[in-house]
């Protein structure tokens, strides 16, 4: 082999994106001497989305002190690719759920510190912001990174106020026309891995609320100021996101990135293909690797290992996966151009005990697929 590109997921819970990117690449080595190896760590929008574009682009990572989720001073940090054109920012930085520790209350938290970053970015002179969701402590809506960059919002005596997931119920009206001309001419694309809509039995508040620490009760008040929140978008902006597949990321940030920053949602597969010229850097490529912790009917809809198999299939480029495992009903992965799967647990044992075994199966996996194709090579 002359040349391989190496894209995988992170194993959650047990290997980084980056920890399977450097393991691949000291077996391909070790077999293949002379192959270029291209190393494209992938997040999911979540923490460490920065650091993996950075480690497949290169660019810069630069700090800013923003508000935590409850509007105090931390520092925060977003990146810088594509010779400053581009930024991105992951919203965990500064509106995750690991910062708030043991004061989980998402009728309190806010995304403030996210318009903080993009404005940062902005004033920076970066034409291009992609801003990855996952991990947040909030349900605010995107109100509070809205409010950041001069959204104004009103209650029904006409005060403004910063709203949180606890007073969403008491916008009483929306205004645009102070939103930062700072942000106007710039692209925002929003990474977003889920499809739940903004409220609902299936949108922001009943699935994703209780992990940030509501109650059944809680989870009841912030599904109503959800609802309040889409009335009066869909009255004051024109927009209604009702049904948008992804309105109910990171606590309706998915919903607030379309109405107050014109953002697209995209699947972080997608944005990070596309960042990386992925269609052209795999032209020359004999082969492919891939993974992720586990491939199911889920993975099916355009995650990481079929966003990347999608791609490949249209340059006639093969797909190697490695994965933790494999469920059932995943046959169409080899319609979308998966050629092979493979699983690295060699012996039938709980994941608890697996999970700690996970580099040197890895390791032992990659080995072997390696030697097989090394066989090959000399029959041919």
């Amino acid at each position: 082999m002359k040349k391989v590109i190496l894209i995988p997921d992170s194993f959650k819970g047990t290997l980084s994106s980056e920890d399977i990117c450097s393991i691949m690449s000291k077996n391909v080595k070790k077999h293949f001497a002379d192959c270029e190896v291209v190393s494209i760590p992938v997040a999911d929008g979540g923490e460490g989305s920065v650091d993996c574009f950075l480690s497949a682009v290169g660019g810069e990572k630069i700090t800013k002190t923003v508000k935590n989720p409850y509007f105090e001073d931390m520092e925060s940090f977003y990146g810088t690719i594509n010779g400053g054109e581009t930024a991105v920012i992951e919203m965990a930085s500064c509106a995750g759920l690991p910062l708030v520790e043991d004061r989980k209350d998402p009728k309190k938290t806010t995304t403030y510190g996210v318009g903080q970053l993009i404005m940062a970015a902005a004033q920076k002179g970066c034409k291009k912001i992609i801003v990855g969701l996952g991990g947040s402590s909030t349900n605010d809506g995107g109100c509070g990174a809205a409010a950041a960059v001069g959204v104004k919002f009103f209650n029904k005596q006409g005060e403004e106020f910063i709203p949180v997931g606890g007073t969403l119920k008491d916008i009483a009206k929306i205004d645009l026309s102070k939103r930062s001309g700072v942000i106007a001419d710039i692209e925002i694309v929003t990474m977003c891995d889920i499809d739940n809509p903004m409220f609902g039995t299936k949108g922001a508040a009943y699935i994703f609320a209780p992990q940030k620490g509501a109650d059944n009760d809680t989870v009841v008040e912030l599904d109503n100021g959800l609802r309040n929140l889409c009335h009066v978008i869909k009255n004051d902006i024109g927009i209604d996101l009702e049904e948008v597949p992804g309105g109910g990321a990171a606590g309706a940030m998915g919903a607030g990135m379309i109405a107050f920053f014109d953002s697209k949602l995209q699947m972080g597969i997608e944005t990070v293909l596309d960042t990386v010229n992925f269609d052209q850097v795999i032209q020359d490529a004999d082969m492919i690797f891939t993974g992720e912790g586990k491939i199911d009917t889920q993975s099916l809809r355009g995650k990481v290992v079929i966003g990347v198999s999608k791609r490949a299939k249209k340059k006639n480029v093969p797909v190697t996966v490695i994965v933790g495992g494999a469920d059932c009903g995943i046959d169409d992965a080899y319609e979308m151009g998966v050629t092979s799967i493979f699983t690295i647990n060699r012996l039938p044992e709980d994941f608890a005990v697996s999970r700690t075994k996970s580099k040197e199966n890895m390791e032992a996996t990659m080995d072997n697929i390696l030697r097989l194709m090394k066989s090959v090579n000399k029959n041919k």
